[in-house]
């Protein structure tokens, strides 16, 4: 049986103009993914010998062409990683509020059809769990819920961020995209980023996974990160759910577009960027074609040298050996001794995740391998003024 969509009344279903989402659609996405398949040998020497590679470059270092030299854009992304970013990573820690949803997602954990046990942390426990996770080392930390806009409101949200911002150098919030106004209640509060993975940005593919609930506006979710920057936030991430869309490669494009086109909307903003895989959920969702590590690893290195300033975020969801080896490839920022259900640092939590973890290192184990292979962890790199 197939599911009924809801309405999506309350929120406008078109992209305003002048805004990095607006750039992104006004870009020929489908030729630049032509241009892929073109690509020659001589078109990545060019890509890699560029002071300024663009996005037609992009596309060279994603064709079959550039994954016959894995090694030569490995060495590339290393050396402009080292350049910009020196031999450190930031260590940061998700914080799951609550995995109350609404939304029906097929990939997701937290989707409202799942029969799982659900949870949102009060106050009193957000608190509590900040204060382990600040125990352990982190200063960074990111607020993540489900999407249920009565139990996590505005005013929950304010609340939390208000909570743990005097012992965080950076909070930042991965949750139910918003409207300016309430992007600035939470930036007054504390809050310095916001992050919005558009999950998949083929209109197509958006509009099969997402079957019920306000997140099924795609146009709404696309500008987020623009509405959050008009707010004031300092940092602004965004992802693709690499699984979802059957074309990783032109997944892999509009990511990057939309990377360029918010660094040129919003250049006071730090710009992030995530590939985050799919993995096991409740729910069962499978993924018709996941993609290969070697693929992985090859777009993470093709963002690293076309976008040379954006910082690179890499999630538990890979395995410990995985997220060691692609480090000097351009990764800036890693989580360490995550949990995705509400709690679960404090206090354990019978509440679902919302998906396996890979890499079950604590902290303190990720920054000793950090270290051993040469690198710094960094657990603060920003004090609020």
């Amino acid at each position: 049986m197939t599911a009924t969509p809801i309405a999506l009344e309350s929120r406008p279903d078109r992209i305003p103009d002048g805004t990095a989402a607006a750039d992104l659609v006004g870009t020929d996405v489908a030729g630049l993914r032509r241009l892929v398949e073109r690509a020659t040998s001589a078109d990545v020497d060019r890509a890699l010998g560029r002071a300024h590679p663009g996005l037609e470059d992009f596309a060279a270092l994603l064709s079959p062409v550039a994954a016959e030299r894995l090694e030569d854009l490995a060495r590339a992304a290393q050396r402009i990683t080292r350049a910009r970013f020196g031999a450190t990573v930031r260590l940061f820690s998700p914080l799951y509020l609550s995995n109350e949803c609404v939304s029906t997602c097929t990939y997701c954990g937290f989707s409202a059809g799942n029969d799982i046990v659900r949870r949102t942390l009060a106050i009193s426990e957000v608190r509590a769990e900040a204060l382990e996770l600040h125990r352990r080392g982190f200063r960074h930390i990111l607020l993540v819920s489900g999407e249920h806009a009565r139990i996590v409101s505005k005013d929950y949200l304010e609340s939390c961020v208000a909570a743990v911002a005097p012992d965080f150098a950076q909070v930042s919030v991965e949750v139910q995209v918003w409207d300016t106004a309430t992007y600035r209640r939470l930036a007054a509060a504390g809050c310095d980023g916001v992050v919005v993975y558009q999950e998949s940005y083929d209109p197509a593919t958006y509009r099969d996974v997402h079957l019920k609930g306000k997140k099924r506006n795609y146009a709404w979710r696309l500008a987020a990160p623009d509405r959050a920057a008009e707010a004031g936030m300092r940092r602004l991430g965004i992802g693709t759910l690499l699984g979802l869309h059957p074309d990783w490669r032109s997944e892999a494009i509009s990511l990057a577009t939309h990377a360029r086109a918010l660094i040129k909307r919003w250049w006071r903003c730090e710009i992030q960027v995530a590939l985050p895989r799919l993995r096991p959920a409740a729910g069962g969702f499978e993924p018709v074609d996941p993609v290969s590590d070697a693929a992985f690893a090859q777009t993470l290195c093709a963002l690293r040298i076309v976008l040379p300033d954006v910082g690179i975020s890499l999630s538990t969801r890979e395995p410990a050996s995985f997220r060691d080896a692609l480090v000097p490839l351009g990764v800036t920022s890693m989580s360490a001794g995550s949990h995705t259900e509400p709690g679960g640092y404090a206090a354990e939590s019978a509440a679902e995740p919302q998906f396996s973890i890979s890499d079950t290192r604590s902290p303190g184990e990720v920054a000793s391998a950090l270290r051993s292979a040469g690198y710094d962890p960094v657990w603060k790199d920003w004090q609020r003024a």
